[in-house]
């Protein structure tokens, strides 16, 4: 499988993964059926701990993405890639989220530099 981590990144190594499967299995790299490395696997694979690819996978698996069949092992889930826009966008709002807080903003100051960005972007595109 191509994952892999960065240590030195601000973004948190079970974000980075899960980020990585969902681009993964949402263009089709990963299709439905597919089965996914084990979870201790995966960790030794990457050199990271169990509970982090549990923690990725167990979120991808809320978001509908993926099913645990046990003792069988973890699959892209069927209509997986339908769900594309759902996952990477809750991906992206939960770090945004989170560098927002670090920073002490609160969620109307957060919400304001969205929006900010986004008019900042059409007039770009215009």
């Amino acid at each position: 499988m191509l994952v892999h981590v960065d240590s030195a990144s601000s973004v948190p190594v079970y974000e980075q993964l899960r980020e990585q499967l969902v681009r993964l299995i949402t263009g089709g790299q990963l299709p439905p059926g597919a089965r996914l490395p084990a979870i201790r696997q995966l960790a030794a694979d990457l050199g990271i701990a169990p509970g982090t690819v549990s923690r990725a996978y167990s979120e991808l698996e809320r978001e509908g993405l993926l099913r645990t069949r046990r003792p069988q092992g973890t699959f892209v889930a069927a209509g997986a890639a339908g769900r594309r826009h759902g996952a990477l966008l809750q991906g992206m709002a939960d770090r945004f989220v989170e560098e927002a807080r670090q920073l002490g903003v609160d969620s109307d100051e957060a919400v304001q530099a969205l929006q900010a960005s986004y008019r900042r972007a059409a007039k770009a595109g215009a």
